[in-house]
């Protein structure tokens, strides 16, 4: 199946056919960027204090100094307690027997209590969030981040089902099959009772947005030409992704219930139903399972479209080569079953990993920085638009391996000198995290893409998918690596900056895929070490005795 692209030639690059496929494919990606992030403002913790019922009878004086100061950690200035409140009984007596505070009453002798009936939220930014509606914070604090790290379970396992399901069922039921269910779960959310019912829809979610962005971008990688398709894998769903995520911060602005905000970013899903009868099967993808003759009619129907006349035998070579090798099933431990295929796996699961820390725990943190969250956001999202241009233009023009390894280490780099800023210099600050974020979303275009280049098409979802799964591990703790900043402010930039960078580093390991035509068995793959060559597909003697292996298997029924 190595002429697949020299078979389909005569369509073209950019007709009328690739033009519709392009189009509705990166249509598919846009809900990823604006429900995936929106967690930034449904899960936001405004300002809040102990609340003192209404009913209490108590002075002015000691309503306003019911709350104890206590230093905050990163600026050292005293603010009111946000989990604790001097014993409400001890305020009463003291407010009924007309003492007044700091005057008559030294308030450091006073004892404190818990929150024990609720809170009060500073409502001016929003009218509510799920933290305000549950109470996630102070002992119940933990689950805030919680819930993010659930829905990258989500993702996690979506991956993995996903890339399995696709490669075994088609990439066009599953696409259309989980655009839906993103649609249903996320208008159920809506109606959650509790922040446990919540986060199990939030998992569904998380799987049915991963596989619906897998399987998206691999089915356009199959379809579309080579210069079209590095277009599209990496600039063009990445800047459908980026559009999501800029339209985000604008509707969260206006809708600042969170129940509003999130059926209002639901209900666009169901404009996505006609896609069933407009988006084809992968031609390669049916090749691969022997199904010849509807890889054809998929051409066909595509020169239709494009005015162009196809030729009376379109995959004749092909046909015969596949009655005469028969078919093996492949699956998820293929990916490590050969010295080769295993290395080029394990090392770029570790660079997936270490990109969906740094990605995702700086779009988390935008509600954190100084100023309006809303406008970070929308900065955040807005940096994220050069950076897919230039990921597009160092995967037209420049070797993968040092345009991986120069945008990690690079961003890297620019998250470690935030620690050297001084503490005054807040826009210094942010400067440089838009930078690093610039630098790791280009490197997590390009990794899509290279990893959608580097494997072959009996294995493509599936390796997609696994280290889309692989770096969940790092996007469930991402939350985690912003929750150490009620420790010390920089160290999430130390820990996030030392990762990238060292993983810029390892991607030097990784084989050079620039110039070469998509792979379709596993022996067409380049060898790892890269060390600056490439191979073309040229089998050595030993991969033809592999390849014989490959064909005695057993077949699939």
């Amino acid at each position: 199946m190595s002429d697949v692209e020299d078979a389909t030639a005569f369509l073209g690059e950019w007709g009328r056919f690739q033009q519709q496929v392009f189009l509705l494919l990166c249509l598919t990606v846009i809900p990823n960027g604006f429900t995936g992030l929106s967690i930034v403002f449904i899960a936001d913790t405004p300002p809040h204090r102990c609340l003192i019922p209404e009913n209490v009878n108590l002075t002015g004086a000691w309503r306003n100094s019911s709350i104890p100061l206590e230093e905050e950690s990163h600026s050292g200035a005293l603010v009111p307690s946000k989990c604790s409140r001097y014993k409400l009984k001890d305020v009463q007596s003291f407010s009924d027997r007309g003492l007044l505070p700091g005057v008559d009453v030294n308030l450091s002798h006073v004892a404190t209590e818990r929150c024990l009936d609720g809170w009060e939220y500073d409502r001016s930014v929003y009218i509510s969030t799920i933290t305000t509606e549950w109470d996630l914070v102070c002992d119940d604090g933990w689950k805030n981040p919680l819930t993010s790290s659930l829905y990258f379970c989500g993702v996690l396992t979506g991956s993995f089902i996903s890339g399995q399901f696709s490669d075994r069922y088609g990439r066009k039921i599953v696409l259309c099959l989980t655009v839906a269910l993103q649609t249903v779960f996320a208008v159920t959310q809506v109606f959650a009772s509790s922040w446990a019912v919540f986060c199990a829809i939030y998992f569904l979610i998380g799987m049915a947005l991963i596989s619906t962005y897998v399987t998206a971008f691999v089915l356009g990688t199959e379809i579309l030409g080579p210069r079209v398709r590095t277009i599209y894998s990496t600039a063009g769903v990445s800047l459908f992704f980026a559009g999501g995520y800029m339209l985000m911060p604008v509707v969260a602005f206006f809708v600042r219930d969170w129940r509003m905000l999130r059926l209002a970013l639901a209900l666009p899903g169901i404009l996505y139903v006609p896609l069933w009868w407009y988006i084809p099967e992968s031609p390669r993808w049916l090749l691969s399972q022997g199904r010849v003759e509807e890889a054809e009619a998929v051409i066909r129907a595509a020169a239709k479209r494009n005015n162009i006349e196809p030729p009376p035998v379109i995959f004749g070579s092909l046909k015969k080569e596949l009655q005469s090798e028969g078919r093996r099933a492949h699956n998820i431990c293929d990916l490590l079953r050969s010295r080769n295929i295993r290395w080029i796996s394990v090392t770029l699961w570790l660079v997936w990993n270490t990109l969906t820390i740094a990605y995702f725990a700086l779009s988390l943190n935008t509600a954190n920085l100084h100023g309006n969250a809303y406008f970070n956001c929308f900065l955040s999202a807005v940096v994220e638009i050069p950076a897919y241009f230039l990921s597009w233009a160092m995967f037209r023009w420049c070797s993968r391996r040092l345009s991986l390894f120069s945008t990690l280490f690079m961003g890297g780099v620019f998250l470690l000198f935030i620690q050297l800023v001084p503490t005054n210099l807040i826009y210094v600050s942010i400067s440089l995290e838009m930078m690093g974020k610039f630098a790791v979303t280009t490197a997590f275009a390009l990794v899509y893409a290279y990893t959608a280049e580097v494997y072959p098409t009996v294995l493509r979802n599936t390796a997609v998918g696994a280290c889309s799964m692989a770096s969940r591990i790092g996007s469930i703790t991402a939350p985690y690596f912003i929750y150490l900043r009620s420790y010390s402010i920089s160290l999430p930039y130390i820990l996030m900056g030392s990762l990238t960078a060292l993983s810029g580093l390892l991607s030097l390991l990784l084989p050079e895929s620039y110039g070469m035509p998509l792979p379709d068995t596993i022996t067409h793959m380049q060898h790892f070490p890269g060390c600056c060559k490439k191979t073309p597909y040229t089998l050595t003697h030993r991969e033809e005795k592999e390849n014989k292996a490959e064909r005695k298997s057993p077949v699939v029924p």
